[in-house]
């Protein structure tokens, strides 16, 4: 057990964070060049400091965007100085209790305090989240939406540098996005793995038709067609595609129902979106438990989120996780040396205690709110 750690001080910080390719393409004409990331930064009495991060990508992708996230933790913050940092379940019921939803900025604070809780215990937050089931796992990389071509240039680039896993940014013509499939899988083999992301952008009639279009391609899957659960209901029940779901999956209950109504095969499992690692945990568990695919990753982030991912990805059993995303191999800027970095196509846990990542301030700058006891 960890001695217990009374939260003295809170900081936040905000930096921005830029695409490595430029623009990032998704479906409904939605693209990114840069986005802001929200860091908080918790003091213990015992001079313990734990960090962690949330990045929405944009306003227009989940129910949450930058500013937001910097006006709930100014509003939760006050409410946790002096609880123990190292009680990462007692945090999260004061910060609910304070505040409703916007699980997505609460992330941030709920990694921060697993960092305290790892380094005061003197573990690897993969250890207390499950135990390392793995030294590495292999990652993948979203394809931004461009012509077929383009698409099959990228991926045939990154397999010469050992990525295998593709995440195909899909959701327009469903034609031209079959195009788009066909031409991907055709420049990969049996050791590659192809998801069709349409990113919610079809309607249902168009997703029935793109799965049509795709039915045959190997080592293809299907991943959130449509905007709702029910649509994504309709297309399962039309197609052989192995589906994954993402977007609809919020938490446990949704989890259930959808595997209740036989909707999915797996599911991607982003820390911001379900409210960070302790709710991340849980759902990767019953996930595991019901023999569904597990992936692990974020909406988006640098080298912190990288780092809660590694750990959670690294505590999942091998045969639920299909892929991991380490999002600091997708941004220019880097806030701890780059680290954890990635290698030939895989990844893995820091082995230092807490996070095992170390932040440069200096790169951060000035914190844009603080509050201490």
């Amino acid at each position: 057990m960890a001695d217990a750690q009374p939260i003295r001080a809170i900081e936040l910080y905000s930096y921005a964070l830029t695409y490595t390719r430029g623009t990032y393409v998704m479906s409904q004409g939605r693209t990114v060049t840069s986005l802001e990331s929200t860091v908080v930064r918790v003091i213990t009495d015992e001079g313990v400091v734990g960090y962690g991060e949330t990045c929405p990508l944009g306003s227009n992708y989940l129910p949450a965007h930058a500013a937001g996230a910097r006006a709930a933790l100014v509003e939760i913050a006050p409410a946790l100085l002096g609880l123990d940092a190292a009680n990462p379940v007692r945090i999260g019921a004061a910060m609910d209790a304070c505040l409703l939803g916007h699980g997505y900025a609460k992330s941030a604070m709920d990694i921060a305090c697993w960092d305290v809780l790892g380094q005061a215990a003197g573990r690897p937050v993969c250890d207390l989240i499950g135990g390392r089931q793995q030294a590495r796992y292999p990652l993948y990389m979203a394809i931004p939406l461009g012509s077929p071509a383009e698409m099959r240039d990228h991926v045939t680039a990154l397999r010469e540098v050992g990525i295998h896993r593709f995440q195909l940014k899909l959701g327009g013509d469903p034609s031209e996005d079959a195009a788009r499939a066909r031409a991907v899988v055709e420049a990969t083999d049996a050791a590659d793995l192809v998801y069709g992301d349409a990113n919610r952008g079809w309607s249902l009639r168009e997703a029935l038709l793109a799965a049509r279009l795709m039915e045959d391609l190997p080592r293809f899957w299907l991943e959130q067609p449509c905007a709702t659960f029910e649509e994504c209901v309709r297309v399962r029940e039309r197609t052989s595609l192995p589906m994954i779901l993402d977007e609809t999956i919020v938490d446990l209950q949704t989890l259930l129902a959808a595997w209740e109504a036989r909707a999915l095969d797996g599911f991607n499992l982003k820390l911001s979106r379900v409210g960070g690692l302790t709710r991340a945990r849980l759902l990767r568990d019953v996930g595991q438990a019901l023999g569904l695919v597990v992936n692990v990753e974020d909406s988006w982030g640098g080298d912190l989120t990288t780092a809660a991912v590694s750990h959670l990805a690294s505590s999942t059993d091998a045969r639920a996780l299909q892929m991991v995303s380490f999002m600091n191999d997708w941004t220019n800027e880097h806030i701890a040396s780059y680290e954890p970095r990635s290698h030939d196509g895989f990844g893995s846990a820091p082995a230092g205690p807490g996070l095992g990542v170390t932040v440069d301030l200096g790169t951060l700058g000035a914190p844009v709110a603080s509050f201490e006891r």
